[in-house]
């Protein structure tokens, strides 16, 4: 029997930082990290692939206040912007993991399902924003735009600029989670989950109601990954492992981590909100909850054996 993985796509696996976005820019890094999982469906994984969409619904955000602006088109409020770019990006992927597929001469079915995520209406997350969206600015810039529009910024941890920051609440439960782990199971390919979800809270009579954030997708990936009893969960970033000390002449890298050791380093504050530690506790949830193992690296390394960071019990 074939094993699963839930694979998340992180926001450089689809846009560098330093670019400006462009569909040429974006289906190339696609393609060059769909490639990298032929290694995993080669040796007799079945996978769910989800991904990020911070600078995406950015510039979707930006595009929303531009039409309004200039032509009075009528905003979308974030959960429309979530499922838009779930839908871009969800394309962007299947239709490149088609080309890879077909380049190797490996035939499955891959498809995109559009995925809502439960949340919590009364989320402490709502009042401290700290999830980032769109591109970087310069703090001036940023100081602007936060007067101009009412939002809240802050600086990024690895001093690259200043990002717009929303609200992040944590999943509750993946609508349609039994969909997706019946299709990956019967060998295909699924994109789901992107961007963390589209976020919804139900009320007590079962209607459903959109809600202005965005879920942090390795969360409610290794909520999914948990849920349907996957046996891995991969979490593509930007750094080819985690580290202590992280951006100072001190930094470690980790190869292995047990659960112990890793809630021993949160604890001391060595990874950040905006950036490792949602990922850190992303693959805690899962390994504690009945996961093998769960493993941190970036594209150029995951076709290597043991690469990464590996988080187990």
């Amino acid at each position: 029997m074939k094993k699963l993985a839930v694979v998340a796509f992180g926001g450089n696996a689809l846009l560098q930082g330093n670019e400006v976005g462009t569909i040429e820019q974006q289906e190339k890094h696609t393609y060059d990290t769909c490639e990298k999982l032929i290694g995993l469906i080669e040796n007799d994984y079945n996978i769910i692939i989800t991904h990020g969409n911070g600078p995406q619904v950015g510039n979707i955000l930006l595009r929303n206040e531009a039409g309004y602006k200039l032509y009075k088109i009528p905003q979308m409020p974030m959960d429309i912007c979530v499922a838009d770019s779930q839908g871009g990006i969800g394309y962007m992927i299947e239709r490149q993991m088609k080309n890879v597929l077909a380049k190797h001469k490996i035939r499955k079915n891959v498809v995109t399902l559009i995925t809502e995520v439960l949340v919590d209406i009364n989320d402490p997350a709502f009042e401290n924003p700290t999830k980032p969206v769109g591109t970087f600015y310069l703090k001036e810039e940023a100081e602007l735009l936060a007067k101009a529009n009412n939002w809240v910024f802050k600086e990024d941890p690895r001093k690259r600029g200043w990002r717009k920051v929303v609200p992040s609440p944590l999943p509750k439960d993946i609508i349609n989670k039994r969909i997706i782990g019946s299709l990956a199971r019967k060998g295909n390919i699924v994109i789901a989950v992107g961007g963390g979800g589209v976020p919804v809270y139900r009320h007590k009579d079962k209607h459903l109601e959109a809600i202005e954030a965005v879920i942090d997708k390795d969360r409610a990936s290794a909520l999914l990954a948990k849920d349907i009893k996957a046996d891995s969960f991969y979490i593509i970033t930007d750094v080819p492992k985690v580290y202590i000390n992280f951006n100072t002449k001190n930094q470690k890298a980790l190869n292995k981590l047990t659960v112990k050791k890793a809630k021993y380093y949160l604890g001391k504050g060595e990874f950040t909100a905006g950036s490792m530690k949602p990922k850190i506790e992303a693959s805690l949830s899962f390994v504690e909850n009945g996961g093998k193992e769960a493993v941190i690296t970036n594209t150029e390394s995951l076709p290597k054996k043991n690469c990464g960071t590996r988080i187990i019990n």
